[in-house]
């Protein structure tokens, strides 16, 4: 697994491993797509797909275009349903799934087929599946490879199809379902979750949207303060990284504002409070301490996000001073 992939790409990797050395043979993988409308020939269809969806720049293309490909693979995402509630998906179903989202993980990476993927709202139909709490490795798989495919509609540099993105999550309830697989989740999965959180907060639209009530900036700033808990315990680079990004984002505009109300007399009264106020009373200890100094020596960006951070913030602390640390 490339330590240097994406998150999103990660994701896939561990769910749905591909194969980028294979041999293309066009008419083969074109083969393979017709077989996905035949039901008894998609199984197999969606396995070898899967295997070179790294490999073909152009499969993306293929499988939106081509007559009844995407209605196949919604056919195989609606068809494991019922194997959720009640949870009895097995590894078989799970793994032919992930390879029908391995697909459409494929599809909402590429800039032509992004938009088309997401006016058709094909990943509320995932959502499902974001919603299960079962910790096997089929349920863990199956929301690994979803968590996947969003993190591919926000992996883009295309600002005006990231706002296009952005403005279609926050209409659906995916906050609050990165939020929990982020305090709930394996590392893989919380990295994923919150890669997707990050994506959105980096955009005015997002970070406005978070920074609406004070109930949900406190939402988010308690489930990154679990999270920093359990990196004291568990630490991971990777997890940090995407941790201190959302941090420092939330600290970025000091005239940022959260609308809270507090009870006064027996009545709620609406209040205005500084964002930065709100963050610099939660942000947890162990994020001004020496408790991640390894893991910041091992990534000095993130090191850099935590500098930005306490500046933000105006705290001096005690991570800022440390000879190892400071800036070469």
């Amino acid at each position: 697994m490339d330590a240097r992939a994406s998150p999103a790409t990660l994701a896939q990797q561990a769910a749905v491993p591909s194969s980028t050395n294979l041999a293309i043979n066009t008419d083969e993988i074109m083969q393979w797509i017709i077989d996905l409308r035949d039901p008894s020939k998609r199984e197999f269809a969606l396995l070898e797909l899967s295997k070179k969806r790294d490999s073909v720049p152009d499969l993306p293309l293929w499988l939106w275009h081509s007559f009844g490909t995407m209605s196949a693979l919604l056919q195989e995402v609606v068809a494991i349903y019922p194997a959720i509630m009640p949870a009895n998906l097995t590894a078989a179903q799970s793994n032919r799934v992930c390879n029908a989202l391995a697909l459409m993980q494929c599809v909402a990476s590429h800039r032509e087929t992004r938009g088309p993927f997401l006016h058709a709202h094909i990943p509320l139909y995932l959502y499902p599946f974001l919603h299960t709490t079962k910790v096997s490795r089929s349920f863990e798989y199956l929301r690994l490879t979803s968590l996947g495919v969003i993190g591919a509609l926000v992996k883009t540099d295309d600002k005006e199809q990231l706002l296009v993105v952005i403005n279609f999550l926050l209409s659906t309830e995916i906050i609050p379902l990165c939020l929990r697989i982020m305090e709930q989740g394996t590392e893989l999965s919380k990295t994923v979750a919150t890669f997707i959180l990050q994506k959105i907060l980096l955009d005015d639209t997002g970070l406005l949207y978070i920074c609406q009530t004070y109930e949900r900036f406190s939402h988010v700033a308690m489930i990154l303060g679990k999270m920093v808990m359990k990196l004291t315990r568990e630490p991971s680079v990777r997890l940090l990284k995407h941790v201190v990004r959302c941090y420092s984002r939330l600290s970025d505009n000091p005239s940022l504002t959260l609308d809270a109300r507090v009870a006064q007399g027996g009545a709620g009264q609406n209040v205005k409070v500084r964002a930065q106020q709100a963050l610099k009373q939660c942000l947890p200890d162990q994020l001004k301490d020496l408790t991640f100094k390894n893991c910041l020596k091992e990534d000095p960006s993130t090191m850099n996000w935590l500098r930005q951070l306490l500046t933000n913030l105006e705290i001096d602390g005690q991570v800022l001073h440390d000879e190892e640390l400071l800036p070469k």
